[in-house]
């Protein structure tokens, strides 16, 4: 079995606590624009106010990997005592509920060099952990593939035990001919008489904002909107809790300050009934949040939001959108026909016996959920 490569000499890896990232933000944003896969919800204006802001984040780290003295990587972990609900103490990427990508930030050209750095911190620190845990990676891009040609050849078992397709937006069709590609000619028929009918109630307006005018306002207004429907109703709206409503506010903020926010509205009268934020990251795009008013079920206020929201393929700087949608999502899944794999993975650290418990374990775990997949 090879040994591993050694990291080159000029690269450091750190794990530092989380609130030493506020002196590292002009670095982090330059890490951000030159990252090999986007992930905004791991830069520094959705990061941050995620940990000042949400509960129990005092215990999580931030692991820093500098290579010739320049920020070329950055991944929050957390030494979690459980394992979902099973007493398995591992270290772990830290993600939230609000949090729809786990993969790391990373230079281009610094992925290999970033994970045998990783891999090497976790096997010397490894504590009571018996394995990485890593949360909602996609599979099929440049990030998942360096961590598989770093393992390539090492004793170090890695599975991925969970494996989820979400909608994605891909296409270099037009709006109107992917909507046609997309929805029977009954569907698309619908939605136009759908469409008129709302016309019926008054003046509909579609608006797309990429500045930070009137922000605060479209803020208020959304969470407001959200809270109206089922998601306040059931408490999971982000205006129930104090922490994700400030998340929120702070997060589009930030984005917006840095040209990686889009919002878009439909508008009844003047007034909001389905609202938009999309995260801007090019190559891709996230679509962070949306509400509409329920009082309008009836005219799909949601679906033609997003018929407006095809738009974003006309961009030429965005190749891709992520839904950030559960999977089988009753609504997007049949507009959007792409897919996006994201997958949680569990890889062996440690010492021999360490991984031969791991071993033991996982193989468990997959026999419980063999549709997680194998290597």
């Amino acid at each position: 079995m090879a040994a591993p490569a050694p990291m080159p000499p000029e690269s450091t890896l750190s794990c530092l606590p989380w609130r030493a990232l506020e002196d590292q933000i002009a670095a982090w944003d330059r890490l951000a624009l030159r990252a090999s896969e986007p992930n905004p919800f791991f830069e520094s204006w959705y990061l941050l106010p995620s940990l000042r802001h949400l509960p129990d984040t005092g215990k999580v780290m931030v692991l820093l990997f500098e290579r010739a003295g320049e920020l070329a990587g950055l991944l929050p972990v957390v030494s979690a005592p459980r394992y979902y609900r099973w007493p398995v103490p591992n270290l772990a990427s830290w993600l939230h509920e609000n949090c729809f990508c786990g993969v790391p930030l990373i230079a281009r050209g610094a992925e290999r060099d970033f994970w045998r750095a990783v891999l090497d911190w976790a096997d010397d620190r490894a504590g009571q952990a018996l394995f990485l845990h890593l949360r909602a990676m996609p599979v099929d891009g440049p990030i998942h593939a360096a961590l598989s040609a770093t393992i390539s050849g090492e004793a170090r078992q890695t599975e991925i035990v969970l494996r989820e397709d979400r909608a994605l937006l891909a296409s270099g069709l037009s709006a109107d001919a992917y909507l046609e590609a997309s929805l029977s000619s009954k569907k698309r028929k619908e939605l136009r008489r759908q469409a008129s009918r709302l016309a019926e109630q008054g003046t509909v307006a579609a608006e797309r904002r990429s500045d930070a005018d009137g922000l605060p306002e479209w803020c208020e207004r959304f969470l407001a909107l959200e809270a109206s429907g089922w998601k306040g109703k059931a408490g999971s709206a982000l205006a129930n809790h104090a922490g994700t409503a400030a998340l929120f506010r702070e997060s589009l903020e930030g984005a917006a300050a840095r040209g990686r926010l889009e919002r878009l509205s439909l508008t009844l009268g003047g007034r909001p009934i389905a609202m938009l934020a999309s995260f801007l990251t090019p190559p891709g795009a996230y679509s962070f949040k949306t509400a509409f008013d329920e009082r309008y079920s009836r005219f799909s206020p949601g679906v033609l939001l997003q018929r407006e929201n095809l738009d974003i393929l006309e961009r030429g700087d965005i190749e891709w959108s992520d839904s950030c949608a559960a999977a089988d999502h009753p609504m997007i899944d049949h507009l959007w026909r792409e897919r996006r794999t994201m997958a949680r993975l569990s890889i062996a650290i440690g010492g021999p016996l360490r991984r031969r418990l791991f071993r033991s374990f996982v193989r468990a775990e997959l026999v419980r959920n063999p549709a997680g997949g194998g290597r």
